[in-house]
């Protein structure tokens, strides 16, 4: 548990105004000291982020945001970081004092509503305040899930942290309790699942990179069978098997070769395109990418990628979807680049958003980035997704997915009508 990635954990953002108790409460439901606690407001300056294992949920992060009403000279930037964490989140806790309820609490439950993200009340400081049934009627309004207690009073730990756990369990996602498998529903219980995998400058020196390990460790999850080798060994191990494989994954940069080199009755896609299904909406991302048939010379588009890695010489994101986008329209585009947790604001003057894997972002996170999108009218896809359509193979690699493929089919019909 203590090793599970950020972005498989279930987000929980802590909000609330300034002093209201909000690291307190971090610390009570820690059970040691993870955050600076103090009477002079504006003691948190950047989101605070705890991992801990919160049985019986399992691994979550717990991430402590500076006042919605921080007013100091630094608080915009401090309020405009609590943002960030709110779209990030999967569950808001918003804590509140008794008899507090004003502009900016109903501003951030509206927020959230608008958002459909979960909300968690909590009344804190109730052992130096009385509650009144009124206030508590207007919070019992906006949501069912309200608790009392006091972030200091250890002595009531347990019976807060029971109520807290139960809160959680009734609110939290269910993708995330029942998150969507990998490769479990493609490979039959004792099937062969068959992992081409390139070893490039861009694989991490003694390891695999981390959908690679997830789809390995989900197929053994599942029952399958998982044989990992490289492009060019894949079509003589083929050769090799008795019978043939259940499904082939590929990275997307050589999706060309797995494609000509896998019988046409055995299933194949790319690992970008099991996470756009695992992290995101793979049937928005099929639509989007249909959209790269209307792009010209000229149009805008956005790459956007989860982390902020190290660029290689011949990078994915910067350096070849750039290339295969600008060789398939026939000219040069405007390519601008956002990594890790940046994303920009004003989508709309791009024609096009092309998202990495989101294998750094949580699903909530990646859902949001994706209705954001589509807010604005702007198609996005993923790397996978597109890549695999410029290369002339998306509809073999989303055969797997009918109702991706089927949406697919249909989008691109329009696009082409319209131009």
């Amino acid at each position: 548990m203590d090793k599970t990635p950020k972005s498989l954990r279930l987000q929980i953002g802590i909000f609330g105004r300034t002093n209201v108790g909000k690291s307190s409460l971090l610390n009570m439901v820690a059970g040691q000291d993870v955050a600076i606690t103090s009477a002079v407001a504006g003691t948190t300056t950047d989101v605070v982020e705890k991992a801990m294992e919160l049985l019986p949920l399992g691994p979550v992060m717990f991430l402590d945001t500076a006042g919605l009403d921080d007013d100091s000279l630094l608080g915009e930037k401090r309020i405009e970081r609590t943002r960030r964490a709110l779209d990030r989140c999967d569950i808001a806790l918003l804590v509140v004092e008794p008899g507090i309820w004003g502009v900016c609490e109903v501003q951030f439950a509206e927020e959230l509503k608008a958002k459909k993200k979960p909300l968690i009340i909590v009344i804190n400081k109730a052992d130096i305040k009385s509650i009144a049934d009124d206030f508590m009627q207007v919070l019992q309004a906006i949501t069912d899930k309200v608790i009392v207690g006091s972030s200091v009073v250890t002595a009531q730990r347990e019976a807060f942290l029971q109520a807290f756990k139960l809160c959680l369990i009734q609110t939290c996602p269910e993708d995330f309790l029942r998150p969507p498998t990998l490769l479990g529903d493609l490979v039959p219980a004792g099937g062969v699942a068959v992992l081409v995998v390139p070893i490039d400058l861009q694989a991490p020196k003694g390891r695999l990179i981390l959908p690679q390990v997830q789809a390995i460790r989900d197929g053994l999850d599942n029952d399958a069978v998982v044989a990992v080798v490289k492009e060019r060994e894949y079509a003589a191990f083929l050769q090799n098997l008795k019978s043939k494989p259940a499904v082939v994954v590929c990275d997307s940069q050589v999706v060309m070769k797995m494609v000509a080199d896998t019988p046409l009755d055995v299933k194949c896609t790319t690992f970008s395109i099991l996470f756009a299904r695992y992290k995101g909406d793979l049937v928005e991302m099929a639509k989007g990418a249909a959209h790269i048939e209307a792009l010209k010379p000229g149009d805008k588009v956005l790459i956007a990628e989860s982390c902020s890695h190290h660029a290689a010489e011949d990078d994915i994101g910067r350096v070849k979807i750039p290339r295969w986008l600008r060789q398939y329209v026939g000219g040069d585009l405007v390519v601008d680049h956002f990594a890790g947790r940046d994303y920009p604001k004003d989508l709309e003057q791009y024609k096009l958003i092309v998202h990495c894997g989101s294998c750094m972002l949580t699903r909530g996170e990646m859902l949001w980035r994706i209705h954001q999108a589509k807010e604005r009218g702007v198609p996005i896809t993923n790397y996978g997704v597109g890549i695999s359509l410029v290369q002339g193979v998306l509809k073999r690699v989303l055969s797997p997915f009918p109702a991706a493929l089927d949406a697919f089919e249909k989008e691109v019909a329009q696009v082409i009508s319209a131009l």
